[in-house]
């Protein structure tokens, strides 16, 4: 698969992250929104994660001169036509998702690979009614794109095998890890995980135990440690083995919390329309600029443990 040309399908916070990706590692890149306002802020915020892939990922000084030439902002999709690969990253919106698409197979080569970048969204539902449904899979970012080595690629039922393998062995070229589903499911591995800890921390802190600051140290203070070293079954292995997890399992399962409705407490943050340190509406008050201040506090942490992983953990060709 020569892919040289990728198409990027909306420029929000991933959006502009996944360009910057692909800019970097010297693949063309058109990209589309149909807001100017949204290009302007998409063309700033590349122009920062080249500087910090300069200055903290170790990418040459002459990319900062070099990427924009590599770069095509669009309003329609007519040059796509061009694109090898395309990427979509629009709302989590299956109808709109499907207009997309519906636009796009006018326009592009029925080789080309679509990839969603849905965090949830089954795939298998994205392919229905599509021309080529073999040429769509999943590609789950995280931020921030440009740096992270996080990547899930996600099979549909009627996705390409041989296309599924051939876009994994991209990713590397592109500096990420994917991580392959064979199996189309639900919020796919690492949201999956996420959500039972979220369902258990809320009921942990309904049921008394402790209050929403203190869980939250704890998990910073225990899974922060190991996280970006290993996951569960390594962590498994290499702190007292599987069969002494597998016992206290037994004895701590029943006491977990199972239920298939959201808590009262969850309940209430929709009703509320909590958006966190967007709003200032969350678990915890926030001020003016505390957005900003997490963001940056967010941003550090993800070139230190991009540091920590590549010296540990240098990606090659095989890595797994």
């Amino acid at each position: 698969m020569n892919i040289e040309t990728v198409g990027i399908v909306g420029l929000g916070l991933l959006g502009r992250g996944i360009a910057a990706c692909f800019l970097s590692h010297g693949f063309q890149v058109i990209g589309y929104t149909r807001r100017q306002q949204t290009h302007d802020t998409a063309q700033g915020y590349i122009e920062q994660a080249i500087s910090d892939l300069i200055d903290r990922g170790n990418h040459p000084p002459s990319l900062a001169n070099r990427w924009q030439d590599r770069y095509t902002p669009v309003t329609d999709f007519d040059l796509f036509s061009q694109c090898d690969l395309v990427i979509e990253t629009v709302i989590e919106d299956i109808d709109v998702k499907r207009e997309i698409f519906d636009q796009l197979e006018d326009v592009i080569r029925p080789d080309v690979p679509i990839a969603s970048n849905t965090s949830a969204l089954p795939i298998s539902d994205l392919q229905q009614g599509r021309k080529h449904p073999h040429r769509f899979l999943g590609m789950h970012w995280s931020e921030n794109a440009h740096a992270t080595r996080f990547m899930e690629m996600i099979k549909g039922v009627q996705t390409s095998e041989e296309l599924f393998e051939q876009v994994a062995h991209l990713a590397k070229r592109f500096g990420k890890e994917p991580a392959m589903l064979r199996r189309d499911v639900p919020a796919f591995i690492c949201n999956r995980l996420a959500y039972a800890m979220y369902r258990e921390a809320v009921y942990i802190v309904e049921m008394g135990v402790a209050d929403i600051e203190t869980v939250d140290r704890s998990c910073r203070n225990a899974l922060g440690l190991w996280a970006a070293m290993c996951g569960p079954f390594r962590w498994m292995d290499i702190t007292g083995g599987p069969a002494m997890y597998a016992k206290a399992l037994g004895g701590v399962l029943p006491s977990l919390n199972n239920s298939t409705e959201l808590s009262q407490t969850m309940k209430n943050m929709i009703e509320t329309d909590a958006g966190g340190v967007t709003n200032g509406k969350g678990y915890y008050e926030y001020e003016d600029g505390d957005e900003q201040k997490w963001e940056h506090i967010f941003r550090e942490a993800v070139w230190h443990v991009k540091q920590f992983q590549d010296k540990f953990f240098p990606l090659t060709e095989n890595s797994k």
